[in-house]
C-alpha cells in the first residue's frame, strides 16, 4: 500500500481525537503545568522531543497533562515517581500499539480488499478501534483484580520481598537465527511464547518479560518455581517446533519496579542460566535448601563454577524424583557425562548414586532408615 499524506491526517484526526492545533507551550498553559514538567512527561512517554513553535498537539494532549497533574495532586502517584511511572507507561504502551499497527498492516496486505482507498482504510481503523479499546480495557481490569486480590491479602511490601526468580532461554538460538528464514524463526518464537506463557500461567507466576530467545518469570512459592522450569524443559524437548532449553532459578528478596524486578537474585538466577546445559534447571542453594522438603524433586549438587560476580558458584541440577539405579562407578560416569554435554533427562535412566555424589532426594531417604 503506498504511503499517502492523506491517509496519515486522517488516521491521526481519528487516533487523536482532532487535529494537531496546539504547541507544546499552549499545552502546558491550558493544562496548568510548568513547560519544563511537560517537555519531561513528554520526553518519558517516549516521543521525540517538540521544538517550542511545533503545532503538534491537540485537545486529548491536554486532557491527559491535566490529568497526570490531578493524579500528583492527589497523592496518588508521588512527584518523586512522576516520570518513572510515565516512563513505563510509555514503554509497554508502544510495543502494544506496535503489535497492533502489525497486525492491521498485515490484515491489509493479505485482504486488499479492505483498503482499496484511503477512505476505506480509515472506516476499517474507525470499526476496529473501539473493539481494541474493549479488549484492552477487559484485560487490564482482569490483571488488575488478579494483582489487587494478592496484594490485599498478604502483609508483605509488595515492592521489596521474597521470590523465586527464573529464566529459561533456547540453546543454539544465535546459531539458529542465522539458519533459518524470518518465517521459520517467527514460528519458533512464537511457538516457544505461547508454551512459556501457558506453563507459566498455569502455575501462578508471572512472566516479568520475554527477552527474544528467553522468558523472565517470578512466582511466589518454590514447587511452583520448579514446575515452571521443569515442565518447560520437558515440553520442549517433547516439541518438533522448538530447540531444547535451559533453565536458571534463584530464591531471595527481589525489588518489583514498574513491572520490572531487580536485585542479586536475578542476576544469579541469570548465571545459573547461563552455565546450564540443554535439558537441565539449575537453582541456587536457598532454593535447593527449600525443594529438599518436597518429595517429588531431587537435586544433584554440582562442582562450584565461576562465572561473572561469582567465583565460586555451587549450583544444584533439580529433576523430578525417580528410581535411581547404584553403583560403584556413578561419579566418573557424571564427570562423563558433564564433558560430553549430555542433558540431565538423557542420563537419567543410567546416573548411578554414589556416596560422593548423592541427590538431596536420597539423602533423605538414607536418613530415615
Amino acid at each position: 500500500m503506498a504511503e499517502s499524506p492523506d491517509l496519515q491526517q486522517r488516521l491521526e484526526k481519528l487516533l487523536l481525537g482532532g487535529p494537531r492545533k496546539y504547541t507544546r507551550l499552549e499545552v502546558a498553559a491550558r493544562a496548568g503545568v510548568s513547560e519544563e514538567r511537560s517537555r519531561r512527561l513528554w520526553r518519558a512517554l517516549g516521543f521525540a522531543g517538540a521544538g517550542d513553535d511545533e503545532v503538534v498537539f491537540t485537545d486529548a494532549d491536554v486532557a491527559a497533562m491535566r490529568t497526570a497533574d490531578q493524579l500528583v495532586d492527589s497523592g496518588l502517584v508521588e512527584r518523586t515517581l512522576e516520570v518513572a511511572v510515565t516512563r513505563a507507561l510509555g514503554q509497554h504502551l508502544s510495543r502494544l500499539a506496535e503489535w497492533q499497527v502489525h497486525m492491521l498492516w498485515t490484515l491489509i496486505t493479505e485482504n486488499p480488499e479492505l483498503a482499496r482507498n484511503d477512505r476505506q482504510v480509515t472506516r476499517l481503523v474507525e470499526r476496529l478501534l473501539p473493539e481494541l479499546e474493549q479488549v484492552q480495557n477487559f484485560v487490564w481490569r482482569r490483571h488488575l483484580a488478579a494483582y489487587a486480590g494478592r496484594a490485599f491479602a498478604t502483609d508483605e511490601d509488595l515492592e521489596a520481598r521474597p521470590q523465586i526468580v527464573g529464566f529459561v532461554d533456547m540453546v543454539g538460538y544465535t546459531k539458529m537465527t542465522r539458519q533459518v528464514d524470518e518465517d521459520e524463526l517467527s514460528h519458533v518464537l512464537d511457538a516457544f511464547e505461547s508454551l512459556a506463557g501457558g506453563v507459566i500461567a498455569d502455575h501462578r507466576g508471572r512472566i516479568v518479560k520475554m527477552i527474544g530467545d528467553e522468558v523472565f518469570f517470578v512466582t511466589d512459592s518454590p514447587g511452583s518455581g520448579a514446575e515452571i522450569a521443569l515442565t518447560l524443559t520437558e515440553r520442549a524437548d517433547a516439541s518438533d517446533d522448538l530447540p531444547a532449553v535451559r533453565a536458571g532459578l534463584a530464591s531471595g528478596r527481589v525489588l518489583s519496579r514498574f513491572g520490572d524486578v531487580y536485585g542479586s537474585v536475578v542476576n544469579l538466577a541469570a548465571r545459573l542460566t547461563s552455565v546450564a546445559r540443554p535439558g537441565t534447571v539449575l537453582v541456587d542453594r536457598e532454593l535447593a535448601a527449600a525443594l529438599e522438603e518436597l518429595p517429588e524433586y531431587e537435586l544433584r549438587t554440582r562442582r562450584p563454577v565461576a562465572v561473572r560476580g561469582y567465583n565460586r558458584l555451587r549450583p544444584s541440577a533439580l529433576r523430578r524424583a525417580q528410581d535411581r539405579p547404584s553403583g560403584r562407578f556413578a561419579a566418573a560416569q557424571e564427570r562423563a557425562a558433564e564433558a560430553m554435554g549430555l542433558p540431565e533427562t538423557t542420563r537419567a535412566a543410567t546416573e548411578p548414586e554414589t556416596p560422593e555424589d548423592l541427590t538431596v532426594g536420597s539423602r533423605r531417604r538414607r536418613r530415615r532408615r
